[in-house]
């Protein structure tokens, strides 16, 4: 099929890549699959702080801590969907393997967002209501998230230097 896109022409006789499909998959892939697990962590975390408010309403602020670094998971696929966006040329002057490159990219910023923001959604939710119990419970709770967050740190670095290829 890869063939059959590369050999297409359009009805202006332009020749058609599918270099560019792969590069803009790449930003779809960073900015969704980001969200998908920034996302799911809001929503884990944010059920068990809901839990807790009604039992012990004073400790609400303290647990909004995994919520904010699922956030962070969103604007990590935003800023290597931007900085792909932006390199995606013209077909004709974009080659596959910067396609390729960008596709990973984007591959790689996603997938690890999911996975952290699985990690900090079911961390952050069993955490604040363990917290709640055992305030001493807290400093191991935010070890673990950092953590966490660093598998996504780390899937922006690598994206980020997979983006320069």
């Amino acid at each position: 099929m890869l063939f059959i896109l590369d050999t297409m022409v359009s009805s202006d006789t332009t020749s058609i890549s599918a270099s560019s499909f792969f590069g803009f998959m790449g930003v779809t892939m960073a900015l969704v699959l980001a969200n998908l697990g920034a996302g799911y962590g809001t929503f884990k975390a944010g059920a068990g702080i809901a839990a807790i408010g009604i039992w012990k309403p004073e400790i609400i602020m303290k647990s909004l801590i995994p919520v904010v670094m699922a956030g962070i998971l969103g604007i990590y696929g935003m800023i290597v969907a931007v900085l792909l966006s932006q390199k995606v040329k013209n077909p004709l002057e974009y080659s596959y393997k910067s396609g390729f490159a960008h596709m990973a990219s984007g591959l790689c910023c996603g997938c690890s967002c999911i996975a952290a923001g699985f990690a900090i959604g079911i961390v952050g939710d069993v955490g604040v209501r363990g917290n709640a119990q055992q305030e001493r419970l807290f400093v191991g709770l935010i070890l673990i998230l950092i953590f966490a967050e660093a598998l996504a740190l780390y899937g922006l670095i690598v994206s980020l230097i997979l983006s320069q290829s």
